[in-house]
């Protein structure tokens, strides 16, 4: 029973973080690209801090080391990663299903992050193929024109998998840090300085709130994406990252383009090229070069092989 309410509660986090794609494509109908990241960090910022105020003793952060890992969190994993998603999901030719495939990349490159932060991780030539391939699954899902590198949306998926990169980068100065600090007090005080940091990044790019339309639309998606995808999605990963472990959480990534297809396709009608589905199937094959080995002990400790 345990095994399968936290297989019920992955697959709700994966259709969750996958829709979201689909709800940041409808909201920038509506508003200038990174002031509607911004405000979904300030609804999102209010809800995490009010639930780190009732899961942990001490919601603030305390000493110098926790304030660092706490503004590394927000202008890598919050401002950079969400700047550079929403202003790539504004071309048309970056559908909810690619942006999904791409930052799928992060756990790939997390990997190159982490061996020249954290001196403890090591790439193996087998990893470094997996690396490798990962990103040939990026260029396949780029699909470049070399006549014209700026057609076809390459421009909106390269920020895209700077979005990813910048989570990516976010993750492994989070995992270097030895400040003693709770998750949820990371992550509220993180989304809270991460919205502040998006708003000027907001008003530097020209960006006013005037130019926002308020309609029922516009309020569900900052809504969706503030509350559910953002608040709920994030309990559900806590308590799935101490259930299941960073290994298997990871695997989340690879799921939601699934659900981010789905929704986009019923929702916007878009539609799903055979590019997409050939670079989503390349990462995955890096992916799983990349964690071989962690990948053997989880099906090995679900009894799938001996």
């Amino acid at each position: 029973m345990s095994r399968l309410r936290n297989l019920s509660l992955f697959l709700v986090l994966a259709a969750v973080w996958g829709s979201a794609f689909v709800a940041i494509k409808a909201g920038l109908a509506y508003f200038p690209p990174v002031l509607f990241a911004a405000f979904r960090y300030d609804v999102a910022g209010v809800v995490m801090l009010a639930y780190a105020a009732y899961a942990v003793d001490d919601p603030v952060p305390r000493g110098r080391d926790a304030w660092l890992e706490v503004v590394s969190g927000a202008v890598f994993i919050i401002a950079a990663y969400h700047s550079f998603l929403f202003v790539g999901e504004t071309d048309p030719a970056v559908t909810s299903a690619v942006a999904a495939v791409i930052v799928s990349l992060s756990p790939l490159l997390t990997t190159v992050f982490a061996r020249a932060v954290l001196p403890a991780e090591r790439l193996t030539a087998v990893g470094a193929l997996g690396l490798a391939i990962g990103l040939v699954g990026a260029v396949v899902l780029a699909n470049p024109d070399p006549a014209n590198l700026t057609s076809g949306g390459t421009v909106a998926k390269l920020l895209v998998l700077l979005a990813a990169a910048s989570f990516a980068l976010g993750s492994v100065l989070s995992r270097a840090s030895e400040a003693d600090i709770a998750i949820e007090t990371m992550e509220a005080w993180s989304m809270l300085l991460g919205a502040g940091l998006t708003h000027l990044v907001s008003v530097a790019l020209g960006e006013s709130v005037a130019d926002a339309v308020w309609t029922t639309e516009s309020l569900l998606a900052l809504a969706y994406l503030s509350v559910v995808a953002s608040g709920i999605g994030f309990l559900i990963y806590f308590h799935l990252l101490d259930r299941l472990g960073p290994i298997e959480i990871n695997l989340v990534s690879y799921v939601a383009p699934v659900f981010a297809a789905l929704v986009g396709w019923l929702v916007l009608d878009e539609g799903i090229t055979a590019t997409t589905v050939a670079g989503f199937l390349v990462i995955c094959v890096g992916f799983a070069l990349v964690k071989r080995d962690a990948l053997r002990e989880e099906l090995r400790a679900a009894g799938v092989i001996g």
